[in-house]
């Protein structure tokens, strides 16, 4: 199937209201079905907290964050050679209007998919340059992931929250070690510990190495001499088998509603 097949599919899906429960097949579906998450997210606040201001927008420009980064410090944003970059996270960013009346972030969602090694195995596809391996080898895409995490952590360097929340799926974010048989019934193992399949460890430092499936957006506070060092996480979730949108958009609910309530604290 083309990719312009896979986007025409997935947008009847999510024109007819199909897509909660159907599971994405490849990179292009993984990031349609976040983006309708944080949607549906988008819309669910709105009923959820009728007295705030939301908005959704799917990129912020990068003069925006040096322009940020000045007004917190002049020594910082100096920086710009192309004035209209931008980053545009897959799921978007949805905002909340404070009280007085600046908008602050409440979500950025992405996505990212990486290994089809189950999928292969399955239908009996020999993979490699010759094809004549069962398990291809992990490329470093998942890298790039940082580029967004770092700009809004400098959106955010004056916040106490950081909902930056990351799917990862594929093979080469198995958590486990998955056994999968081949058409001929040949056992194949894909393990989760081995270098060159699993690219996990490439993105863990986002979250300092901490567990990953869980909620890191309420910053984090280390002791250091006779200060402390805020720690802005992000939140990984990962593994082998499909997101289903309904499972990330609670998890997104879940991660905006932190958001509000740590902004609400702060008056």
């Amino acid at each position: 199937m083309s990719k312009r097949q896979t986007g025409r599919l997935t947008d009847q899906h999510v024109t007819t209201g199909g897509v909660v429960g159907i599971f994405g097949e490849d990179a292009q579906v993984h990031d349609k079905f976040v983006g309708k998450a944080s949607l549906n997210v988008f819309e669910s606040l709105k009923e959820t907290y009728p007295n705030f201001e939301f908005r959704f927008r799917v990129a912020i420009r990068k003069q925006e964050i040096n322009e940020k980064l000045q007004s917190i410090d002049k020594r910082l944003g100096e920086t710009l050679f192309v004035k209209e970059s931008k980053i545009k996270p897959d799921g978007g960013v949805i905002e909340v209007l404070d009280k007085d009346k600046k908008w602050r972030i409440v979500l950025v969602s992405e996505a990212k998919f990486q290994g089809k090694d189950i999928e292969n195995i399955k239908g009996g596809t020999l993979v490699g340059k010759n094809k004549n391996q069962e398990l291809m080898v992990a490329g470093n895409a998942i890298e790039r992931v940082y580029k967004n995490i770092n700009e809004v952590r400098n959106f955010m360097l004056d916040e106490y929250h950081f909902p930056y929340v990351v799917f990862l799926q594929g093979s080469n974010f198995a958590t486990e070690t998955i056994q999968v048989y081949r058409p001929d019934g040949t056992l194949v193992e894909i393990r989760h510990d081995v270098g060159s399949l699993n690219r996990i460890d490439r993105v863990s430092a986002a979250n300092y190495c901490m567990k990953i499936n869980k909620n890191y957006c309420k910053n984090i506070f280390i002791a250091h001499s006779k200060s402390s060092v805020m720690l802005q996480a992000a939140s990984i979730y990962a593994r082998c088998e499909a997101w289903r949108v309904d499972e990330m958009q609670q998890i997104m609910m879940d991660i905006a509603n932190t958001s509000i309530g740590t902004l609400n604290q702060l008056g």
